[in-house]
């Protein structure tokens, strides 16, 4: 199904925007005054940026909504690499990173019930600056601004839907291992901060739920929800 995509010069959130305009619809602007990104950091957005938010009705209930971040993380991967931008990693659980530095973040929120609405943030022309980052942030990626915010858009919006098809159609499973073809830091030590502990182990896979999974010390470990931070690389 085709989703329409209305596009707007100033807004102060995609995301906030989408919430409030009827489903399904792609909400793009040139131009955010309150954007923000998980946890409630602020996400800065320099000229020539991208931002984008889909407010949708999947369905399912929570559990498979968090499943859209790996619907939106792959569709932007495939739109990125069919505009040719090579070297791009997904790192679970919502970002898309480019030479190992985080080019773009995925934000999902359930503003009311049934309401789905999944925010899209690229740094196609600047990153952020230095202030902007919390102390423990991975380096930020750009491209070089010669990828222009409409050129993404027609191309994310029918991988978007691609990629959902595909999950109605085959199940989360096909998507999952398609996601973890491009997973970041795949069998290597990573440590997942939850908020209440941190679990330090090897990156075995993404099970049935999209939960990471750790082999540590103690055995496999399943994390619904964390910042993963890469050994020698800190990460947000």
């Amino acid at each position: 199904m085709s989703v329409p995509v209305l596009w707007l010069d100033t807004v102060d959130s995609t995301s906030l925007e989408a919430a409030r305009r009827d489903p399904p619809l792609w909400v793009a602007a040139c131009q955010q005054t309150a954007a923000r990104g998980r946890r409630g950091r602020a996400w800065g957005m320099a000229p020539g940026n991208f931002a984008a938010s889909l407010a949708c009705r999947p369905p399912g209930g929570p559990a498979d909504h968090a499943l859209r971040a790996f619907v939106a993380s792959l569709a932007l991967h495939d739109a990125l690499a069919g505009l040719g931008v090579a070297d791009l990693s997904l790192k679970w659980p919502n970002d898309v990173l480019h030479r190992g530095g985080k080019l773009a973040g995925i934000l999902w929120e359930a503003p009311r019930p049934g309401l789905l609405v999944v925010g899209v943030g690229v740094n196609l022309a600047a990153p952020p600056p230095p202030a902007a980052l919390e102390p423990a942030a991975m380096p930020p990626a750009a491209l070089d601004g010669t990828i222009r915010p409409v050129a993404l858009m027609d191309r994310l919006a029918p991988a978007y839907a691609a990629r959902e098809a595909q999950l109605a159609r085959a199940g989360f499973r096909r998507l999952r291992d398609d996601w973890l073809a491009h997973a970041a830091r795949l069998g290597d030590t990573i440590t997942a901060r939850t908020g209440r502990d941190s679990v330090t182990g090897i990156f075995e896979t993404v099970d049935d739920r999209g939960h990471l999974v750790l082999v540590t010390p103690e055995g496999r470990r399943a994390i619904a929800a964390a910042d993963v931070h890469f050994e020698g690389a800190p990460c947000s």
